[in-house]
């Protein structure tokens, strides 16, 4: 069963069963959004890019993003680029996978970043969300829509935390503006 988060919600990432999630994928789709013109609507191309910054302490220490796909740790990997988009409320366009089991002790904290790489704002985009899903059986426990737009090129999405023995994840939504992860580090620290 689906978990529809709303901004700052934390959910517990425990299984009905009282196991523990092993792997999850943090999913990232959607479309671009139709503008009315002259010659009636069209739709332009939008890069949107997913990355998951692994923080120790507050510190970051690693990325996952378009240009490094792994983790050096390799307990989390991207998927790949996607330049176009186009699933919006279907599949993921782009997808990160977290092997719970793997992430080194000391990483306490995965922030979940997507932005505008092309430089156009979330006003442009339709029907994006962020998605966490149980990797070993393919079902969605908790989605987290981008809702209204606004003339933001990026969102702090979702963080994946440890809380006690498991993982909790809190869904920030944090409108920001920047083309890549690094610009958005001074956006994440107030998250942390």
């Amino acid at each position: 069963m689906t978990v529809n988060m709303s901004k700052g919600q934390a959910i517990s990432l425990q299984k009905a069963d009282g196991g523990t999630l092993t792997a999850v994928r943090m999913g990232l789709g959607w479309q671009s959004a139709p503008r009315r013109g002259l010659f009636g609507s069209r739709t332009k191309e939008i890069d949107l890019d997913a990355s998951a910054v692994l923080f120790a302490d507050k510190q970051p220490v690693d990325v996952v993003f378009f240009r490094h796909l792994t983790s050096d740790d390799g307990s989390v990997r991207h998927t790949g680029d996607n330049l176009v988009g186009g699933a919006g409320q279907g599949g993921d366009d782009e997808a990160i996978l977290v092997d719970l089991q793997r992430v080194p002790v000391h990483i306490d904290q995965i922030v979940f970043t997507v932005n505008s790489f092309t430089g156009q704002s979330f006003a442009e985009v339709a029907n994006a969300f962020c998605r966490l899903v149980d990797e070993t059986n393919g079902q969605e426990i908790a989605r987290y829509t981008l809702t209204g737009g606004g003339p933001y090129t990026a969102q702090i999405m979702a963080k994946v935390h440890r809380a006690g023995t498991g993982w909790q994840m809190t869904a920030l939504g944090s409108a920001a503006n920047g083309r890549t992860f690094q610009d958005l580090m001074p956006a994440i620290v107030p998250h942390l």
